[in-house]
């Protein structure tokens, strides 16, 4: 009989080798799926793998599904380091694509300047405000925040579908649960003229440097790790534990919130039940693979994005289900987790 047994020194080399076993073990497993499929493997992985890549569309798609992935993850990042797990970053994406929707929709037919930061300030907000009340179950009842987060991404989700089967549908609409197509004022403008990349990839970019140096440079990031790696040190020490609650989930609230922003007033531009096809999910992912770390995010970010789109080449290339996106997404995560379990522990034979 085996136990596992906790390693008394972890590897820092195998923390950061795990993603690429995970990568490998996913891929290994992908081909004898597409073998149990009846798929040529080799043809699928080309399919999956590679045909999403070879045109500069491509290319600007991968762009456009990995910078609300990797601002997303950014903001989750932090709250792990504490050991506070936002599972509802989809339900916070969500909101905050309400809030700013709401500002497009109040401003139609203006052409304003100021149309689109409103919308990215009130999506940063409704974002924050949405985390905020996990945050105050947490430090006022002790909820558990896994939870909380998680059901409050419901409840998001069914107040999208009444606002745009209700007061917010188009009359023009043809009776679809959408919006109205937003002004030009309400959208962000194109960078790459033939693409949907957009000027709401240099928010990303900003998210990653200042993620990078809050992580590298302040002193309540080293707060927040020692709350999260010990406790009795960090009371001890006299660091607000409810402090730092609120800081991670208003944190990871408002990059989520953002990122909903960029998709309503990006490739999407409207409101819809599909404007996001799970990237507050995908992000936990995301956020882990890069190791919490910001430049390890965005690496992890454009993985994530390129198993979106090869998801997408597989269902018309090889006529695959929906699924096999969240299949592929699935299996990095079981074999990324399953990494860390032997890192951080050792089987002891039981005499």
């Amino acid at each position: 009989m085996h136990l596992l047994e906790p390693r008394p020194y972890p590897s820092r080399v195998m923390r950061w080798t795990a993603p690429l076993i995970a990568v490998v073990a996913t891929l290994l497993a992908g081909s004898f799926l597409f073998w149990a499929l009846g798929k040529p493997v080799l043809d699928s992985f080309q399919v999956f793998f590679v045909q999403p890549l070879e045109s500069s569309y491509g290319w600007s798609e991968l762009l456009i599904k990995a910078c609300p992935l990797i601002l997303i993850a950014q903001g989750l990042a932090i709250g792990f380091k504490a050991r506070i797990y936002n599972i509802g970053a989809e339900g916070q994406l969500i909101v905050g694509a309400l809030a700013g929707g709401g500002v497009a929709i109040a401003m139609e037919g203006s052409d304003a300047g100021w149309i689109v930061p409103a919308m990215v300030v009130a999506g940063a907000i409704g974002g924050a405000l949405w985390g905020a009340i996990p945050a105050l179950l947490k430090t006022r009842f002790n909820a558990e925040e896994t939870l909380t987060t998680l059901m409050l991404s419901y409840v998001a989700s069914l107040t999208l579908s009444y606002m745009v089967n209700g007061p917010w549908r188009d009359p023009e609409g043809m009776n679809f649960p959408q919006s109205i197509m937003f002004s030009d004022g309400a959208l962000f403008s194109i960078l790459l003229e033939g693409s949907r990349v957009n000027t709401s990839i240099w928010i990303t970019v900003f998210a990653v440097l200042a993620f990078w140096i809050f992580n590298a440079k302040s002193f309540l990031h080293f707060q927040i790790e020692v709350g999260g790696l010990a406790p009795a040190a960090s009371h001890y020490a006299g660091f607000s534990a409810k402090q730092t609650v609120w800081f991670c989930l208003l944190t990871s609230g408002m990059t989520a919130g953002i990122a909903g922003v960029g998709e309503i007033a990006g490739p999407v531009g409207q409101l819809n039940l599909n404007i996001s096809p799970g990237y507050g999910f995908a992000a936990i992912i995301v956020a882990y693979l890069g190791r919490l770390h910001a430049l390890g995010i965005v690496l992890a970010g454009f993985l994530m994005a390129l198993i979106y789109l090869g998801g997408e080449a597989a269902q018309v290339g090889l006529q695959m289900p929906a699924a096999i996106t969240g299949i592929f997404q699935g299996m990095l995560l079981f074999f990324l987790l399953g990494s860390d379990v032997f890192i951080d522990n050792r089987l002891r034979r039981m005499a």
